[in-house]
């Protein structure tokens, strides 16, 4: 994996606010967005941003990034539940996953 692009994900996935979440195929879509516009070739997609995220240190508020349903990690639900409801986060009725509309979080460059 290239550490330009992990060192990228850890530093988005680190802004986004309190209460709002981003998907792994956004923070890709972002990363890809930057690094266009930087003149260089986009690479990476959610998997990637998920295999960074897996081998993360957990440095960083993980559970504020979700599957493109908004979901967490299935072994992570318990304690990504509970960190929501310390933020506050919009979930669904079910509480079973994060109300994307309400909640997503588009970082502005």
């Amino acid at each position: 994996m290239d550490a330009d692009y992990a060192d990228a994900v850890r530093e988005l996935v680190r802004r986004i606010p309190v209460g709002r979440a981003m998907t792994y195929g956004l923070i890709a879509e972002v990363i890809a967005d930057r690094i266009v516009a930087a003149g260089g070739t986009a690479r990476g997609g959610p998997r990637q941003v998920g295999r960074i995220m897996a081998l993360g240190d957990g440095d960083w508020p993980w559970w504020r990034v979700v599957n493109a349903a908004g979901a967490p990690p299935p072994h992570h639900v318990a304690e990504a539940l509970d960190r929501w409801d310390d933020e506050e986060m919009p979930l669904t009725a079910d509480r079973s996953r994060i109300a994307l509309r309400r909640a997503v979080w588009f970082p502005e460059e």
